[in-house]
């Protein structure tokens, strides 16, 4: 058995989405003579390295981050190499045959978590693929950079389409030493009263 931890390192150097907080870990104490702790304080956004978008990230009346049921985001999931694609459109997606409940695609964007720099130029999910894994009722679809959506996108259409379905989104992988296949996830993410979203530890067991 092989673990492949997928999840990037939070960091005050992490990148993050324009308009989402820097990361901040600021000391509180540190070990001592009386014998104090090292402590800290974290302050980040939800949506910040690898996490997971809920339905309620953008329906009022969705699920929230912490009611989604963990066999969603425990169990078979499949890793598609979409190679150096801009976008993953239908014609690209079509030709795999995804099989598993949850995917989570490799692309380009995987090399881009070396730059310090956040970067525009990522390959995204089209609203015409979203709309098709909707269809097949997917408990998860994944991707290895901030968002599944095109950069400035006016509207998130990619996400809706999968959120109305019900299908998880997960963000922020990091996928660069992973091959193309079967695996067993296991993303758990932080369990954050109504949350819209929540960073995650996720893994991909190789048996």
């Amino acid at each position: 058995m092989k673990i492949h931890d997928i999840s990037v390192r939070i960091s005050p150097e992490l990148v993050v989405y324009p308009g989402d907080p820097p990361v901040e870990i600021v000391p509180l104490t540190q070990v001592g003579p009386a014998g104090d702790p090292n402590t800290s304080r974290l302050c980040l956004s939800t949506h910040t390295g690898t996490h997971i978008d809920p339905p309620y990230h953008l329906l009022p009346d969705g699920t929230k981050a912490n009611e989604i049921p963990l066999d969603t985001l425990i169990g078979e999931c499949e890793v598609v190499d979409i190679g150096i694609e801009d976008e993953i459109t239908l014609p690209v997606l079509q030709r795999h045959k995804i099989t598993a409940e949850r995917v989570i695609f490799k692309t380009k964007n995987s090399f881009l978590w070396e730059r310090k720099e956040f970067s525009r130029n990522y390959t995204y999910l089209s609203t015409a693929a979203a709309e098709y894994l909707a269809t097949r009722k997917l408990k998860l679809v994944g991707i290895d950079y901030l968002s599944i959506e095109k950069f400035d996108a006016k509207t998130l259409q990619s996400h809706l389409a999968l959120l109305k379905a019900g299908t998880v989104i997960l963000e922020g992988v990091n996928l660069s030493y992973v091959k193309p296949g079967k695996y067993e996830l296991f993303c758990l993410p932080l369990k954050i009263k109504d949350g819209d979203g929540a960073p995650a530890r996720a893994v991909l067991i190789e048996r």
